[in-house]
């Protein structure tokens, strides 16, 4: 298959390297000296390069893209309150409780709320909340989640460099330098479904379990979900033993259902967290819960603090606004999940016409693509799949068009734009794609 050329994209790169490691804002953007995207403009569900190459997008920005890039019925309020109230002013506006009323007449898990200004931010209140009220310090965390990028949450299973045959598990090593072993002291990690890891997490150390804390669906492990038993198996551990339940709805949130995952499996979090969907790519998030445990922010002697400079600021809070009520009021999701349901019948027709089995993870808004027999259950059931022949698939689709993560650990993110895809182009491109993957193994 012939590489597009790309000598926009070289030169801006080039540039780059003067101005930032690696060449890049964010370590993540960065696919190799051949590969790294640089983008020009973007509109509802497609995205273009310097090199005027446009694709397809299915990686939405790892998933705040939920209607569709520069959507004017969120671009409009947020220009209207830049120009009529303003961006920012350290001082609370009536946005802030229209925001929260919104997200509450959605979400039930939902009494009271802070704000934030990404899925980091959020998680780092909510742990912080959740530990000021039980006066713990431990969190559970389960493989393959992922929590945002600071220290104590940076610490992962090394699945990579494990072999499905053995016995141990997969040591737990930093994602990088720089983040101190002292970080790891309060952090207990279990797998996903493992019901008998859990008894014994809670068993040794349940005393000082503040929370458990699980993306439901993972967002970053292809939407690998937990099973509803599991679910229940977690609010039951916490109601016995005074820990509470944070559900990291980071991803999950108001995409995969208007009350998120929480509505899907009928189970309630005593905190969860929002970014992502929640503004259609403003940077807007959130944490929240019940208003016992959210009252724990307080200036009383021992009460959490939580603060930020740009937190609730005029953009966010308008793009939220404006979202939510599409949301809301809109049949938005239902044509998103549609759009999904025929796009993993088209890809299944073509998988199945070179006898490649597979499986689909996840709900129809955010689903994840193995190669295998089975659905994976946790992280190291992902290993077993055929992961290597997905990224030389995926990487072959972004040459003819189509972006997503070459990698089977990130979902396939399904905005509303999406209805207008030709569906027809999609399964040829797609069957185009695999047919090179597979010649070239």
């Amino acid at each position: 298959m012939t590489k597009p050329h790309k000598p926009q994209s070289n030169a801006m790169l080039k540039r780059a390297h003067e101005n930032m490691p690696l060449g890049v804002a964010d370590s993540y953007r960065y696919w190799g000296e051949e590969n790294t995207v640089f983008l020009s403009s973007m509109k509802g569900c497609t995205i273009t390069d310097c090199d005027q190459q446009t694709f397809v997008d299915f990686r939405l920005a790892y998933g705040p893209i939920i209607l569709g890039y520069r959507d004017e019925r969120v671009d409009n309020e947020v220009i209207n309150a830049i120009t009529s109230v303003g961006t920012i002013s350290g001082f609370s506006t009536g946005l802030d409780s229209d925001v929260v009323e919104l997200v509450k007449s959605l979400c039930p898990n939902i009494d009271k709320m802070r704000f934030a200004n990404s899925g980091t931010e959020a998680v780092i209140g909510a742990v912080r909340t959740a530990r000021g009220f039980t006066k713990r310090n431990k969190i559970v965390v389960v493989e393959g989640g992922f929590h945002g990028l600071h220290d104590e949450v940076m610490w992962k299973s090394d699945v990579d460099n494990w072999e499905v045959t053995d016995e141990n598990a997969p040591e737990i090593i930093p994602f990088g330098a720089g983040i101190p072993q002292s970080t790891r002291e309060h952090q207990v990690s279990v797998p996903l479904n493992d019901f008998k890891a859990i008894d014994t997490v809670f068993a040794e150390h349940g005393h000082d379990i503040a929370a458990i804390l699980i993306e439901p669906i993972m967002g970053n492990c292809g939407s690998i979900a937990s099973t509803q038993a599991y679910m229940q198996k977690l609010r039951d551990a916490c109601d016995t033993n005074g820990s509470l339940l944070i559900m990291d709805e980071v991803k999950t949130g108001f995409r995969v259902a208007k009350g998120g995952a929480q509505a899907l499996y009928g189970i309630y979090a005593d905190l969860t967290t929002y970014a992502k969907a929640m503004g259609n790519g403003y940077p807007i998030a959130a944490f929240g819960g019940k208003a016992n445990v959210m009252d724990a922010i307080s200036f009383a002697k021992d009460g959490v603090t939580h603060g930020g400079t740009y937190t609730a600021n005029m953009v966010a809070l308008s793009a939220a606004k404006a979202t939510l009520t599409v949301l809301k009021e809109t049949d938005a999701l239902e044509t998103i999940a549609t759009v999904g349901q025929k796009i993993q019948a088209l890809l299944s027709r073509v998988f199945t016409k070179f006898d490649i089995e597979h499986c689909f993870a996840g709900p129809d808004a955010m689903f994840g693509v193995h190669f295998g027999s089975e659905v994976p259950q946790n992280y190291r059931d992902w290993k077993k799949t055929n992961s290597d022949l997905y990224t030389q698939f995926a990487l072959n689709l972004i040459d003819n068009g189509v972006m997503l993560e070459p990698d089977s650990r990130e979902p396939w993110f399904i905005c509303e734009a999406h209805q207008t895809v030709d569906l027809k182009w999609l399964e040829q491109v797609a069957e185009q794609s695999m047919s090179a993957a597979i010649n070239a193994q």
